[in-house]
Parts: structure tokens; C-alpha cells; sequence
């Protein structure tokens, strides 16, 4: 009999997630159709974009000034796009997000050049801006206490499992176009007809959002001073959500832009490899998010942040520096897993933990702070890696992974802890010290 309980708490375990999936409204259901086709676009768009600018001639630098355009735009622009939001609603900011990301790749296929690349790519962080600022408070208003938790990482785990397809036929999509042209598989005009697909398909879904239905006087229900009045009543709070963002965001824009350069050029793997390793990657880090919502609710969710992101840092360690490519392989695989399967989980944390009046601005908030490292840090990354290769670049994004890990412990663990044990006290001691 001792062998039951495990399968009963299995059985439990997928009994209440299956309960959890559904109670996902109808917008909720029509938002992953979105991120399912949209997903797999982005994955062959992010595996094929730096091959198909190095093939134009250009090199990494380059690419680190195209990753700051755009997560410069991006963090310029999330904080008027959150009223932008509240102005249109969730819904039409979604359909117009996706409708400008479309534009943004489509442009760069038809007119390959620096200056159209350069532009576009402000384009694409405007996209991404409104995209972000909207997804945390659309889900919120989408979904109750219930399966909320489930929604966001189901969400992110629904979109990381198409990006895996995308990866996929990402590696061999250049070859099939190569095919159709008569040219070679690495060539510009393969790379710019791969583009030219992942731009339909992009267009494709903004079909789900379109068929989604906007509650009424949902643009009106926010106060514009709402926000700032619930900043000046609460900046120590906000200041520690954030922190811990931006150290991440820092070391992650050093190295995740060029990770497809990096298997390329340190471990010299061709395109296809590359792609199916990003699918596995994605792959992984998808069923990562979807197995977080369970163990959140077990050990809550700081604890599960603090703990997933300390346990990939040597799996960063064993990426940057190991010297066979069997190895980076796995470590990246788990790195990706345990590093990102916490974000759903930390952004229903801070959502929950402001008032609902301030969520699309702290949702704003939130999506600058992640596009801040992306606007400065690859700039700086390639740079360091035309003079003096990638160590150095892994080693910045180790340094600030472990303060960031750090920043969550002190500012909600143990924090959090040491309140429980000041409540504990002052609820005992009336008992032990009574007043006379």
C-alpha cells in the first residue's frame, strides 16, 4: 500500500490543473490561439534574424545596435503605452501590437538595408512595448484567484512550446526556400523568403484577437492619476519589485540576443542543429512553466523564484565555458528551464501585489525595466565580443543573475520570514508580558 500515496498525489496534482485549465475564459482560450501562431512565428523570426543580417555583410555590432533599438523603444515607450492601453482597451492594444510587429519584420524583408533595419527594429519595440504592458493586466481581468497562476504560466508555456516548433522549422526553412530560388541554403535570399513566411504567418494571428470580445467601458475604468497616487503611497514596494528585474534584465541582454551566433561561431553547428536545439530549448523551457503553478502553490511563490533561478546559475556557468558542445547543449537546456519558469509566477506575484488601479502602469513599469537591459547591454556585448570573444559577456551575466537571486531572497524571503516571526511575537507577547 505504501506505494499509493505518490500516485494519489500525482492523480491530485493533475486533477486540480486540469480543473484549473477549465476555468480559462473565452478570451482567455482565444489569447493562447494568438500566442500559439505568433509563437512559432517568433521562433523562426528570432533563429533566422542575425544569420540573415550577418549575410547581408553586416557583423555583431550591428546586431548589438539592433537589439538596442529596439529594447530601447520598448522601454521608452512602456510607460505611455500603458495609457494607451487604458485608452484603447485590452483588446484593441493587442490586435494593434500585433498588427505593428507584423510591419516591423515585413519592412525589414522588403528593404534590407542598416538604416530600414535600424527603424523597424524601433518599430518592433514599440510592438513589444504594447504587446507586454498589455498581456499582465489582460490576463488579470481575464481570469480569477483561481486559475489565475495557472493562466499566466500556462500562457507562457503554451507560447515557449510554439516557439519550439518555430525553432524547428526555423533550422530548415531556409533550406526549403533554397530549394524553390535554386540558391544556397545560407544565402540572403533564402534567409529573406523564411522572413517573408514568418510575416504571413505573423498576420494569421491576429485572427484569435480580432475574435475576442471587449468588456464594455473597459477604457474608462482606470483613473489617470490613479497610478502615481498609489507610487507616492508606495515607492519602497516598487522599488523592490523592480530591483531584482533589472539585474536580470542587465545580464540577459549580454548574452540571450546571440546565443544562435554563439553555437555558431564557438561550437560551430550549422543552422539546422542550431534550430533544433532552440526547439528543444523552447521546448523545455515550456514544459518548465507549465510544471510551475503546482510547485508555486507548494512553496510559495518566492520561494519557488529564489530557488529556480539560483539552481541555473551553475548551468550558466557550464554554458559559457564548457568546451564541448554535448555539454553547452544540456546546460542550456536546463539554464533556459529553470531560469524562465519563474517569470509567469513573479509577474502574478507583483500584479497581486499592487492595487488594481496601478496594475497597467506597474505593468508599464515592469516592461521598461525588462527592455532596460536589452537597450544597453548587447550593445556593449558585441562590442566585447568582436575584441575579446564571449567569456566576458558570460561572465557580467553570472555577476548580476546571482545579485538579481540575491535581491529576490533579501526582499520577499527573508523579509517576508522575519515579518512572520515579528507577527509571531506580537501575538504572543500580550501572554506573556500582559498589561496591567
Amino acid at each position: 500500500m505504501s506505494i499509493f500515496p505518490p500516485f494519489r498525489r500525482v492523480g491530485t496534482v493533475l486533477a486540480t490543473y486540469g480543473d484549473r485549465l477549465s476555468a480559462f475564459s473565452p478570451n482567455a482560450r482565444l489569447y493562447l490561439a494568438n500566442l500559439m501562431v505568433s509563437g512559432a512565428a517568433m521562433g523562426v523570426y528570432r533563429l533566422l534574424f542575425n544569420f540573415y543580417v550577418l549575410s547581408l555583410g553586416y557583423d555583431e555590432a550591428l546586431l548589438g545596435t539592433l537589439v538596442t533599438a529596439s529594447s530601447l523603444s520598448a522601454m521608452l515607450a512602456a510607460l505611455p503605452m500603458g495609457y494607451l492601453v487604458n485608452y484603447l482597451g485590452r483588446r484593441n492594444a493587442l490586435v494593434l501590437g500585433g498588427a505593428l510587429l507584423v510591419a516591423a519584420i515585413g519592412g525589414q524583408v522588403l528593404a534590407p538595408s542598416a538604416g530600414m533595419f535600424i527603424a523597424m527594429n524601433l518599430l518592433l519595440g514599440l510592438a513589444q512595448a504594447l504587446s507586454g504592458v498589455t498581456m499582465g493586466p489582460f490576463l488579470m481581468e481575464n481570469s480569477s484567484e483561481k486559475e489565475r497562476t495557472y493562466l499566466f504560466s500556462f500562457a507562457s508555456g503554451f507560447q515557449m512550446g510554439s516557439v519550439s516548433v518555430g525553432n524547428w522549422i526555423g533550422g530548415y526553412l531556409p533550406t526549403w526556400m533554397a530549394g524553390l530560388q535554386g540558391s544556397e541554403p545560407t544565402s540572403t535570399a533564402a534567409y529573406g523568403l523564411s522572413l517573408g513566411v514568418v510575416t504571413l504567418v505573423g498576420a494569421a494571428a491576429l485572427v484569435p484577437l480580432l475574435l475576442m470580445r471587449a468588456p464594455r467601458g473597459q477604457a474608462s475604468e482606470v483613473s489617470l492619476f490613479a497610478p502615481f497616487a498609489y507610487f507616492k503611497t508606495q515607492p519602497r514596494l516598487l522599488g523592490r519589485l523592480i530591483l531584482p528585474l533589472l539585474a536580470t534584465s542587465l545580464g540577459a541582454g549580454l548574452i540571450m540576443p546571440f546565443m544562435n551566433v554563439f553555437f555558431r561561431q564557438v561550437h560551430h553547428q550549422p543552422d539546422p542543429a542550431i534550430g533544433a536545439m532552440f526547439a528543444w530549448g523552447s521546448l523545455a523551457m515550456g514544459i518548465g512553466l507549465m510544471l510551475a503553478p503546482p510547485l508555486a502553490d507548494r512553496f510559495g511563490k518566492v520561494q519557488f523564484v529564489v530557488i529556480t533561478q539560483a539552481l541555473s546559475i551553475p548551468f550558466l556557468v557550464m554554458l559559457g565555458y564548457a568546451p564541448w558542445y554535448p555539454a553547452a547543449a544540456l546546460a542550456y537546456y536546463l539554464r533556459l528551464a529553470l531560469m524562465n519558469m519563474s517569470g509567469p509566477v513573479y509577474q502574478t506575484f507583483v500584479m497581486e501585489k499592487v492595487e488594481p488601479s496601478a496594475r497597467g502602469t506597474v505593468a508599464s513599469l515592469v516592461s521598461m525595466t525588462n527592455s532596460f537591459g536589452w537597450a544597453f547591454s548587447p550593445t556593449i556585448s558585441g562590442w566585447i565580443q568582436v575584441n575579446w570573444g564571449f567569456g566576458p559577456a558570460f561572465a557580467g551575466t553570472i555577476v548580476l543573475y546571482v545579485l538579481s537571486t540575491y535581491l529576490y531572497w533579501r526582499y520577499f524571503w527573508y523579509a517576508g520570514a522575519k515579518e512572520t516571526r515579528r507577527k509571531g511575537s506580537a501575538t504572543f507577547s500580550p501572554q506573556l508580558h500582559p498589561k496591567k
